[in-house]
């Protein structure tokens, strides 16, 4: 199965036009993730998958990467915004959703009537779910965020989640809500002999133990992301939730590899040369000159930049791929372009020059990108921009 998807049509094109039309696409690779989340569910041992496909679907699409989960055995997708799960809905995924993240007195009518669970991390959001579940009818299902020590989303554990697991054991009696989840998220999963780890998962012992003793109905207790799924195994409880791993990328790299977890990362991002030109030594490239060639040297130009998300802070480090050759950026990384110095390299106008992939044919990868602008892999997948077309391929 090979389809692509482009950005906005224009009148009497088809997106397979449109995408034709621009010098760079993404592929992916839709049995990477379903093999991943097969993976990933059979470490899990006895607990459940729920796939998280936020930020559509760690830039890989929300819809094809939640097909794709699902079909690898995951029997739940997590998102972080309300809009992500209708979306899926949308998309007739029929699937439990949990939603987490919103601004405080949000509408969450739609939400409750599509059937989405609900992450609720405050009074503020528990008198919004109520507030739906009143209007709408229906009884809604949430699971309550217990912050144990990231000190990010989620009720704090220590003053604030008594008294909300009892306000919402209240309107779990007037039959409104039904608590059916607890979860947390760890601050130190990528470090898993970090004295936090345990002094999390021992705080959500006693938070999942206070909360069936007021009378919660849980049904799934998680707490596990991706660093957790393949290294804490004690902390998967009834559901994982990775997220990174689904798409085949390794949240410890210090630990190790992709393949060493059995993953195989599904994106690819490459690109047309649009310029080839020879210069003569000292030529200063790109703003500000931060290159100057030391030879008679060619100089490619490869048509995509920080607008669709290749790091600026790539600029004079970042690898990318030329005729099987690894290569670097030279100079500033541009808004639409970059520049690569390849010496005597013959490279024809035309020709694709890859930035990252599974690195199984030698091209850099996505940490690789990470190693090099000093951030994570998470951010270099999820920045592509939108005007890049995905390609899928992949029989699922």
């Amino acid at each position: 199965m090979t389809h692509t998807t482009s950005p906005t049509p224009a009148l009497d094109q088809s997106a397979d036009q449109i995408a034709d039309a621009f010098p760079a696409r993404v592929t992916i690779d839709l049995a990477a993730i379903r093999d991943n989340t097969a993976e990933l569910r059979s470490r899990a041992e006895s607990a459940g998958v729920m796939a998280v496909v936020k930020a559509d679907g760690y830039g890989h699409g929300l819809v094809p990467s939640a097909r794709a989960a699902l079909a690898g055995g995951a029997t739940w997708l997590g998102v972080a915004q309300a809009a992500e799960g209708l979306a899926l809905r949308a998309a007739d995924i029929e699937a439990p959703i949990l939603t987490w993240l919103y601004a405080g007195g949000a509408d969450l009518r739609p939400v409750v009537e599509a059937g989405i669970d609900v992450g609720v991390s405050s009074a503020t959001a528990l008198t919004a779910v109520e507030r739906a579940a009143r209007s709408s009818g229906r009884t809604a299902r949430i699971h309550i965020k217990v912050d144990t020590g990231l000190g990010r989303n989620g009720v704090w554990f220590g003053t604030d989640f008594e008294p909300l697991v009892a306000a919402a054991v209240r309107l779990q009696s007037e039959g409104l809500l039904e608590v059916v989840g607890i979860f947390q998220h760890f601050a130190y999963a990528d470090a898993p002999g970090h004295p936090t780890v345990v002094l999390q998962q021992d705080r959500f012992a006693a938070a999942v133990a206070f909360a069936e003793r007021a009378g919660c109905h849980l049904e799934v207790r998680h707490l596990a992301n991706s660093a957790a799924t393949l290294t804490n195994p004690g902390a998967a409880y009834d559901l994982v939730r990775p997220g990174l791993a689904l798409y085949g990328l390794s949240p410890v790299p210090d630990v190790g590899d992709p393949a060493s977890f059995g993953l195989r990362p599904a994106m690819r991002l490459d690109a047309q040369v649009a310029l080839v030109k020879r210069v003569p030594a000292g030529t200063g490239v790109s703003y500000g000159h931060t290159y100057t060639t030391q030879r008679e040297t060619t100089l490619i130009d490869v048509p995509i930049g920080y607008s669709d998300g290749v790091p600026r802070a790539g600029t004079n480090c970042g690898p990318v791929q030329v005729g099987g050759v690894r290569q670097v950026v030279a100079g500033r990384v541009c808004m639409d372009q970059f520049m690569v110095d390849v010496g005597d390299q013959e490279v024809a106008e035309g020709e694709r020059v890859v930035l990252f992939g599974p690195g199984s044919d030698g091209e850099p990868t996505a940490q690789d990108w990470a190693a090099a602008t000093g951030t994570i892999s998470y951010e270099i997948i999820t920045r592509i921009g939108p005007r890049i077309p995905k390609r899928y391929i992949g029989e699922l």
